[in-house]
């Protein structure tokens, strides 16, 4: 009698998610499966250049039933509503459409084990008018809804020649980089025939804390405040937002910022549907708490990687940071050890490698620092090096993800287009 396929169900198709679907798929007696409320998957470091349209998303998605095809795995689309741990089943949210209502009802996908990828999204901390009047640059959907809200706004400020303000809390890389991309849109736009866009566009950065990029070394946050300043973007450090309005963010001293559009890029936390599971031992950001093996402490049977785990290796002082570099490396272990814990052997626990951090200014510079070992541990890296060192970070997941000659022709595809199409989306 044959045996039933062992049924891994991954939720989220990020970084982590994605990458562990593709390689546990070429393994044998598994049925794999994804899920992911996406239609594509977009690695999360570029969101904010497909945001402020400097890049064109066709060209840098990976669409999930094309390479669940490719690679051998099942693709579910849906958004998580519920995880039964005792029936080891996931709920689904109904599809739903504006013009045809519920396309697909609500269903329940069960699982021997379960992998939870979904990411993170940002932390308002409870601050009041975030959700109403703020957007979140945290998904492919939002960064492409907030790039349409910007076309309309920057051809309205054209026309009228009026000041487009955008105002952006948190100076965080995702704050910092979006701050810089935005730029960066206003000058390629005046080539399309935007006259003065860089004059009447108006970059606030909020930051409540002393420094930006408070997770990187001095020498990386110093320089990258020179560059924002010499772009001309404000920069304000210890703005502590007190709450958020339709016509920007009041502060806690009283001072009113003023902004049409306003991002809200500050802190990090889980999903809701992960605080909802009952029994398990969560991180105040709401994330699962894991061992060693990327399994929650609480319960063995469900595992975590990426943005929405924390792990605290020993010698440390603080969980792992939520960046694609851990997300990757924990991808890569469980794809190598993940078929030898569900048999029940032991296996050595998660080492993770910390290789460095870098900061792209898109076309105007770039900052980092290099990882904890090898010959030059710690040095800072400016200019050509760091932002080569950015690309190959983002090229290195497309050949995870579709191997090295494929990966190597969607990159040749893509400098191509960056020479033949226009440098911004224009409609």
């Amino acid at each position: 009698m044959t045996k039933d396929p062992h049924r891994i169900l991954i939720l989220g198709g990020g970084v982590a998610g994605l990458e562990l679907a593709t390689r546990l798929s070429a393994l044998p007696r598994f049925q794999v499966t994804l899920i992911d409320r996406e239609p594509a998957h977009v690695w999360k470091p570029m969101l904010h250049t497909i945001a402020a349209g400097t890049r064109d998303v066709q060209q840098q998605q990976t669409p999930y039933l094309g390479q669940a095809a490719r690679c051998g795995f099942a693709f579910h689309p849906g958004e998580v509503r519920g995880i039964d741990r005792a029936a080891c089943a996931v709920e689904l949210a109904p599809i739903l459409s504006p013009d045809l209502g519920e396309v697909v009802p609500a269903r329940r996908i069960g699982f021997d084990t379960l992998v939870v990828a979904l990411g993170s999204r940002a932390n308002d901390f409870g601050t009041e008018g975030v959700a109403e009047h703020c957007d979140t640059i945290d998904s492919r959907v939002q960064a492409l809804a907030f790039q349409e809200q910007l076309r309309l706004r920057l051809i309205r400020s054209t026309v009228d020649q009026s000041l487009l303000t955008i105002a952006i809390v948190g100076a965080g890389a995702a704050g910092v980089e979006l701050s810089a991309e935005l730029v960066q849109m206003a000058s390629h736009a005046e080539a399309y025939g935007a006259r003065r866009a860089s004059d009447r566009l108006r970059v606030v950065l909020l930051e409540s804390g002393p420094a930006i990029l408070a997770a990187f070394p001095p020498r990386v946050s110093e320089s990258a405040l020179r560059r924002l300043h010499d772009l001309g973007i404000e920069v304000r450090t210890g703005a502590r937002v007190a709450r958020a309005t339709a016509e920007g963010f009041v502060l806690a001293d009283g001072e009113t910022v003023a902004a049409d559009m306003r991002v809200w890029a500050a802190g990090v936390q889980a999903p809701a549907v992960i605080a909802a599971m009952e029994g398990i031992a969560l991180s105040r950001n709401g994330q699962i708490i894991v061992d060693g093996n990327l399994r929650s402490i609480s319960d063995p049977a469900i595992l975590a990687l990426g943005d929405v785990s924390s792990l605290q290796p020993e010698g440390w002082d603080r969980p792992l940071p939520p960046t694609a570099q851990v997300a990757h490396q924990q991808a890569g272990y469980l794809a190598r050890h993940l078929p030898r814990l569900i048999a029940g052997t032991a296996v050595p626990p998660f080492r993770f490698r910390d290789a460095g951090a870098l900061v792209s200014l898109g076309g105007y510079g770039a900052y980092g620092s290099l990882g904890k070992f090898g010959l030059f541990r710690g040095g800072f890296i400016q200019g050509r090096i760091a932002r080569l060192g950015h690309v190959m970070l983002y090229r290195s997941h497309q050949a995870r993800l579709h191997g090295f000659w494929r990966g190597s022709l969607i990159w040749l595809v893509d400098v191509l287009n960056g020479r033949l199409r226009p440098r911004i989306r224009l409609g």
